[in-house]
């Protein structure tokens, strides 16, 4: 009798273990409670419950073979308690190849599957702590920046509205300096043109003998020739005011040279009523009548001195004006909502990948050099691309150095959470298309704690 119950017993197992539904998930067993017939998940037909993993497809959708590989369009549920369950195409159930770590998948074939979902779960729980660890650390660091980055800005905003003030005042300065310089310029012109009168020889009344005897003695031998004359005198109202060979000798007295005793009594006299000849004008040159007025000297000084000083002004103004003018660019920017990214601004990252080094300097250009030197633009700072929920999530640096058939270089930036801010990674999956992992706190989400990493586990 009791051999018989054992018997019952263990046909009553078998019965309950060839009736049990596999491949299914938690949420879909309310269509695979038994009863006398299945519905096919896709509404397409109604068949016997028995026909369920029976090895034979008979919906379309292959749902009632969850737990065997006779439908191509099946799928088969590894549950995988203690690590990640997923689903797995149902042609691998039952292939002599373990694809879900509980062995769920092999569970009528000659392979040996051990159950390794705790192990896989243990490592995934240890590498998701490390990077909620990263996430605290990251945000805490984030933080900071963020306190930084409102002082910066503030920092920022006083040293444009300094610099306006400056521009300001220098400008006021400017158009003072040129009335100054003006007035001085108008000053010299005024005795320029005294001295080019002559009026009544002014020019040689305030010039002595001796130094106009030095101006026509160009070989400086002590004595004045027909050729000094003719080089450095001329006729005032001739048309033709060169000087004849005849009209030399005649201003040297008849003689081929003239000592400076001599000069002083006979043409120093005709130089100095100034109404037949005079001494051509160098205008300031060395050794030429202006030259020697004290007066022009003294107004060549005074325009020469503003001058300098209308120089110096308007180099300060410029660049003032070119500190206010790249301030405000960069201020244009968006450094986010909290302003934490103005710290990048300014900064420039490395990496080395083979013969290549990457510069990344945010905000404003990435570049690529070579061992031999040469660098090439990889893009400037574009703008922020990143996805709506997530706007700072990446950034775009475009119009680099064109590249043939391609047009110019362009380089996407993906900003990710950690610790440390710098370049992880640097690929170029396209022709001149390059694209960056880079790090940095800032990129560090709270959302990402809130979700959790890996729900599921």
């Amino acid at each position: 009798m009791r051999f018989c119950f054992i018997i019952a017993a263990l046909f009553w197992c078998g019965c309950v273990e060839s009736r049990k539904v596999r491949g299914i998930s938690s949420s879909y067993k309310r269509f695979y409670r038994e009863r006398k017939s299945f519905l096919c998940i896709d509404g397409s037909r109604i068949i016997p419950f028995e026909q369920v993993n029976d090895d034979y497809c008979d919906c379309e959708d292959g749902s009632d073979e969850p737990g065997t590989s006779a439908c191509p369009r099946g799928r088969f549920y590894c549950t995988n308690l203690g690590f990640r369950p997923h689903y797995i195409p149902s042609s691998r159930v039952n292939d002599g190849i373990c694809d879900c770590c509980d062995a769920s998948d092999e569970y009528n074939s000659h392979s040996h599957c051990r159950n390794t979902c705790w192990n896989l779960g243990q490592r995934e729980r240890e590498y998701v702590e490390g990077q909620m660890r990263t996430l605290d650390e990251g945000l805490r660091l984030k933080q900071q920046l963020i306190e930084e980055g409102v002082l910066l800005w503030r920092e920022k905003q006083a040293q444009l509205r300094e610099l306006q003030q400056v521009a300001e005042d220098l400008q006021i300065k400017l158009e003072e300096q040129r009335r100054r310089k003006n007035e001085a310029d108008r000053v010299k012109e005024q005795t320029l043109q005294a001295l080019a009168a002559g009026h009544k020889g002014l020019k040689l009344r305030n010039s002595t003998a001796t130094s106009i005897f030095q101006l026509l003695d160009s070989n400086k031998d002590g004595s004045i020739t027909v050729d000094e004359i003719k080089a450095k005198v001329v006729l005032i109202h001739d048309e033709e005011p060169v000087l004849s060979e005849d009209e030399a000798l005649a201003l040297l007295g008849g003689g081929h040279q003239m000592d400076l005793a001599k000069f002083q009594n006979t043409l120093w006299e005709s130089l100095t009523r100034g109404d037949s000849v005079k001494i051509k004008d160098a205008h300031g040159a060395p050794g030429s009548l202006e030259s020697e007025d004290p007066h022009l000297k003294a107004a060549d000084r005074a325009a020469e001195w503003e001058a300098s000083n209308l120089k110096k002004v308007e180099e300060a103004y410029e660049k003032v004006s070119m500190e206010i003018s790249d301030l405000r660019k960069k201020l244009a920017i968006d450094y986010g909502t909290d302003w934490e990214f103005l710290f990048l601004n300014s900064q420039c990252y490395k990496l080395k990948v083979y013969e290549y080094t990457y510069t990344l300097c945010p905000f404003n250009e990435v570049t690529q050099k070579n061992t031999a030197g040469t660098e090439v633009s990889l893009g400037k700072w574009g703008m922020w691309v990143g996805p709506p929920k997530n706007q700072y999530h990446q950034m775009v640096y475009e119009n680099g150095e064109p590249c043939w058939q391609v047009g110019s270089r362009t380089t996407t930036v993906t900003l990710t959470c950690g610790t440390e801010t710098g370049l992880r990674s640097v690929k170029e999956p396209s022709k001149c298309q390059y694209i960056m992992d880079f790090q940095t706190p800032v990129a560090c989400q709270p959302v990402l704690k809130q979700q959790g990493i890996h729900s599921e586990l």
